[in-house]
């Protein structure tokens, strides 16, 4: 009887500690599973929490325009103008030619008619004379220098900003900055911020 007693309480025992262990086992896997689900929500949230600070530059384009500069440039030039007359009503012309043309109507005919030919020589003369000393005043010229300035406009190029081509969080914009950028730009509220770094406070 005593050896049946002892016989039942082992097994009652063995039983128990089998039992203790699936239960361990279970309490293991279930904990196991809890932790994993645990650290990736906390993946997750941090992920959410903490956003990036700053975004990748992927490339820089210079924006140009072109700048002209206006400058005055002068150089003197050679001018021609008529010479000042001396003898606006061309009396000297007129007088020698006057002269020129009654000695040579003098030497025609005889009498009264070389009389006639005098005067008209003379006439005649006066008016040649004075034809001839208008056409010598006015193939008189001189030459003087005359300075002449003209506006010439100077081109250069100038940068007046750049598009830059970001990556961030995987994806890639463009955007326009006053300044050249170094290799990063900064992320603020989840939006690329391009104020120039001089102005920032």
């Amino acid at each position: 009887m005593q050896s049946t007693s002892r016989g039942n309480t082992a097994g009652n025992l063995s039983r128990k500690g089998k039992s203790m262990e699936k239960s361990m086992i279970k309490g293991i896997a279930i904990g196991g599973i809890a932790m994993v689900v645990l650290a990736a929500g906390v993946v997750m949230g941090y992920k959410v929490l903490v956003k990036p600070k700053f975004a990748e530059v992927v490339a820089v384009k210079e924006i140009t325009e072109t700048i002209k500069t206006p400058r005055e440039v002068c150089k003197d030039v050679p001018v021609q103008q008529q010479a000042p007359v001396k003898d606006p009503y061309r009396v000297t012309g007129t007088v020698i030619g006057g002269v020129a043309g009654g000695l040579l109507g003098n030497q025609i005919g005889h009498g009264r008619g070389k009389t006639v030919a005098t005067v008209a020589g003379a006439a005649g003369g006066a008016y040649v004379g004075n034809q001839v000393q208008g056409s010598m005043q006015k193939s008189d010229v001189v030459t003087t220098t005359k300075r002449v300035c003209k506006t010439v406009y100077d081109k250069s190029q100038k940068v007046v900003g750049y598009d830059v081509t970001y990556r961030l969080e995987g994806k890639e914009g463009v955007i326009r900055t006053s300044f050249k950028p170094g290799a990063t730009l900064p992320v603020k509220n989840g939006q690329v911020d391009v104020t120039p770094p001089e102005a920032k406070p």
